[in-house]
């Protein structure tokens, strides 16, 4: 088989399966409303849970940066791109959330990639929730270390599988809140499983952080949980982009020394780390508090309204509503109809969640208003008959 034939039979593969993927040009993507080719959607598909990505204060923030520091870093953390607003954000993020050290980069991705690639040998073993993110997944299958799965959330499993004999280390991996079903973790149970074995946990709270907990700390500071590895990233909650890792001096160091996604990726804009510092405020302030307290009043609204509906979703209390429905024509299908009622809504198929169970992922934002939930509801009702 050629490369071109190997390329055409993988797309048509995907055609088939109604799984190929389309990027959509789009304007206005992380605000309440879009508009794709001049007409307004209502937007049910973006991250940005706290409606931060447009706020005057963090905007201005990013102005302010640039102004000073110009629009790049210049080169990788450990050559020149290391700024004052850098390390003033990682001080700032170690101090908010407990922690010794906080290390910037470029993305969660990145971040998670970074750590388990650094950490782990070929003695070690990592242990990680069968529906741990993608970044996660792929590191644990390419680093050297032996990869386990755990059923999703299901402590006791885990407490098996590190039980079983193991020369090296071993690392137990989950997410705070996970992103396709919008469930938790019950950190307190993994995180005493792992210390029962002198393992560590590495929690990837990319949809917890900002949104859940006091002041906006996450899923294990409201778990009164603390991961000897903590990942939080800057997209969801905090309405930018980017990411840190909060961990001890020692572990930082180490990092420093062998993460070489830290080490050879130029750093994020020092105007960046102006806005994360100016978002962070807002999330700390008793706006941050009152974007929180109405995003959860939202999640309460849909869910009442969902469970009269003939769908199926999960336990999720967070912004991520999913609504499964199974086969990937009927996600497309269903999402179709939406968007013809001015729903922006996206269908997430296999293999980014597992076969049979194609889904809407609707996300709600503080920026939405409590008529454009009752306005999803009756496009779903509509919808379902």
């Amino acid at each position: 088989m050629t490369w071109q034939q190997r390329i055409n039979s993988a797309l048509e593969e995907r055609r088939a399966a109604d799984a190929f993927r389309v990027r959509r040009v789009v304007e206005n993507g992380a605000g309440r409303f879009l508009t794709r080719e001049d007409r307004q959607f209502c937007n049910f598909s973006s991250n940005d849970y706290l409606g931060l990505s447009q706020h005057p204060a963090i905007v201005r923030a990013w102005q302010d940066g640039a102004a000073r520091f110009g629009v790049g870093s210049g080169g990788s953390g450990h050559v020149s791109g290391y700024t004052t607003a850098h390390r003033a954000l990682e001080e700032a993020l170690a101090d908010w959330l407990g922690y010794p050290r906080a290390l910037l980069f470029i993305s969660g991705f990145a971040a998670n990639q970074a750590v388990i690639a650094a950490l782990m040998g070929k003695d070690d073993r990592i242990v990680a929730d069968r529906l741990s993110h993608a970044s996660l997944l792929e590191a644990a299958n390419l680093s050297p270390a032996q990869l386990r799965r755990f059923a999703h959330n299901d402590a006791g499993q885990l407490s098996t599988l590190l039980d079983k004999p193991c020369a090296g280390q071993q690392l137990v991996v989950t997410e705070g809140v996970f992103s396709m079903d919008g469930d938790s973790a019950p950190l307190r149970a993994l995180h005493d499983a792992a210390k029962q074995q002198n393992g560590w946990l590495l929690v990837d709270d990319a949809h917890g952080i900002g949104v859940m907990g006091d002041e906006g700390r996450g899923s294990a500071y409201q778990q009164n949980v603390k991961p000897e590895l903590l990942v939080v990233t800057f997209g969801k909650g905090f309405g930018v982009s980017g990411a840190a890792v909060l961990c001890s001096d020692p572990v930082a160091d180490y990092l420093l020394q062998f993460a070489r996604h830290l080490i050879y990726s130029t750093s994020m804009p020092p105007a960046q780390a102006v806005a994360l510092s100016a978002s962070m405020a807002v999330i700390r302030s008793e706006e941050g508090a009152e974007r929180r307290q109405r995003l959860a009043e939202h999640i309460h609204r849909f869910r009442q309204g969902l469970g009269a509906l003939p769908f199926q979703s999960t336990d999720s209390l967070s912004a991520i509503q999913p609504v499964i429905v199974g086969e990937n024509s009927r996600a497309l299908a269903l999402a179709q109809a939406l968007r013809e009622r001015g729903m922006w809504v996206t269908a997430i198929r296999p293999p980014t969640v597992p076969p049979g169970t194609a889904r809407l992922r609707l996300t709600l934002t503080a920026a939405h208003k409590a008529q454009d939930i009752d306005a999803l509801l009756e496009a779903l009702h509509v919808a379902s008959q």
